[in-house]
């Protein structure tokens, strides 16, 4: 007769073994989580850095008294996100909690790096595969004809005011400015010759787009020299306004250092009352970044009770 002997049970893993046999697939799918995680973190750190680093010490200058000056900043503050909120509502249908996102979009571009908004807005859409199959093509067509249409009324903006300025700058400077020219046109030209290789979207949609940064672009400009006029009123709107093209001209020249500083000296030579200008400009930065910290703050309490932002 056969005895067999019964060989013991094999040990039940327990939870903490378990987790290392999760499927890589199910771990790739928690990337846009993760990195949108990481995104917000880096919003917060950025708005920290700037807080510790005096960024609200403008709002000790004195403040505009006329209401108007407060009504058009804020239109200036919330186009940018509006106009994005406008085009991805006609490309995806998003819901009106899209609007978090893409302020969140506008603030880590402030705040963390250039396009670091795009890529949280990206990873937020993959985490909404339902609302939209492959959000990719979108977000990179939506981005880069963003920066065409800056490009754009950049160059028809140096095209006036370089014969205009040519008195006034050194032959240096006004080979800077064809050369910045220059390099503008170079960098949208790609873009166009291989369009077909580029964009995701149809034609139609592409001009749709590029038709709503520009008017973006435009509004914004109009805002702020309105906010401007009705912070020192005794300014012409028509100086604010070329003063206000100055400033988006120069945030787009390439290969320019301190371009703050550049917008500044020009903006009191244009203008004149340095000190007055000077407190107005430090004004508008620091109401900026308190906006900022204010949504981020307000979207952290909201996410506290509705999950899906």
């Amino acid at each position: 007769m056969t005895t067999t002997v019964a060989q013991p049970a094999a040990p039940i893993p327990d939870a903490a073994e378990l987790s290392g046999l999760e499927p890589i697939q199910s771990i790739k799918r928690r990337w846009p989580a993760l990195l949108g995680a990481l995104l917000s973190l880096l919003m917060v750190i950025g708005l920290g850095h700037e807080l510790f680093d005096k960024g609200l010490a403008g709002l000790t200058q004195t403040a505009p008294v006329s209401p108007l000056f407060y009504l058009f900043f804020a239109a200036m503050y919330l186009l940018p996100p509006t106009m994005d909120y406008v085009i991805f509502r006609r490309l995806w249908g998003i819901p009106a909690t899209g609007m978090v996102a893409l302020h969140r979009k506008r603030i880590a571009n402030d705040v963390v790096l250039g396009y670091s908004g795009e890529a949280y807005f990206y990873a937020w859409a993959r985490q909404r595969t339902t609302m939209v199959a492959a959000p990719f093509g979108a977000v990179k067509d939506v981005t880069i004809l963003s920066a065409m249409a800056g490009n754009a009324i950049t160059l028809a903006l140096l095209a006036l005011a370089l014969p205009l300025a040519s008195e006034l700058l050194t032959p240096g400077q006004f080979k800077t400015g064809l050369t910045a020219a220059a390099i503008i046109v170079a960098m949208s030209l790609p873009f166009l010759l291989f369009s077909r290789r580029v964009f995701s979207l149809q034609r139609r949609e592409l001009w749709w787009v590029f038709a709503m940064h520009a008017l973006r672009l435009v509004g914004g400009t109009l805002f702020i020299a309105l906010a401007w006029h009705f912070a020192m009123p005794a300014v012409t709107l028509g100086m604010w306004i070329l003063l206000a093209a100055a400033r988006m001209l120069v945030s787009r020249l390439p290969f320019v250092p301190a371009k703050d500083v550049l917008f500044a000296n020009f903006a009191i030579l244009l203008i004149g009352q340095g000190q007055a200008l000077s407190e107005l400009l430090a004004f508008v930065a620091a109401l900026t970044l308190l906006g900022h910290v204010l949504l981020i703050a307000g979207f952290a309490l909201l996410g506290l009770v509705k999950k899906d932002l």
